[in-house]
């Protein structure tokens, strides 16, 4: 599980500060006011929520890239594509290919997220469908 704060520490912020300045024109007696900006840092408390804080999923936890069943493509063409690829042996690929078929999902691969979305993008350029996931 990802930290969650139990004391949220202090904010520091920049809010702008504005200076009037009155000019007299000298042809005119209209007041011109020209605004300066300047930033000055303000120390604020960061407002309580009565929500649970969020958390930040563990970055240790998996990604899976799963394959699902399609009325498109062979099952023979499905275990070719997950030898060619993956590189499984053709048994490992068959039972693969079997769970796709009867399930009408399996799991593929697993590594961190760039990867998994590789795989994915790899299968879709085969014609599969495939998404990711984290493993949980």
């Amino acid at each position: 599980m990802g930290r969650v704060s139990a004391h949220p520490s202090p904010m520091i912020i920049l809010r702008p500060h504005r200076c009037t300045l009155g000019v007299r024109a000298s042809t005119a007696d209209a007041v011109r006011t020209a605004r300066c900006a300047l930033s000055v840092p303000v120390e604020i408390e960061r407002p309580q929520s009565s929500e649970a804080p969020f958390a930040v999923p563990a970055p240790d936890v998996p990604w899976v890239t799963i394959v699902h069943n399609d009325p498109v493509n062979l099952m023979s063409y499905v275990s070719y594509v997950f030898q060619s690829y993956f590189g499984y042996s053709k048994d490992k690929a068959h039972q693969l290919m079997l769970d796709v078929h009867h399930k009408g999902r399996a799991v593929v691969s697993s590594g961190s997220r760039e990867e998994m979305e590789r795989d994915v993008q790899a299968m879709h350029g085969y014609g599969l469908w495939a998404t990711l996931q984290q493993d949980r």
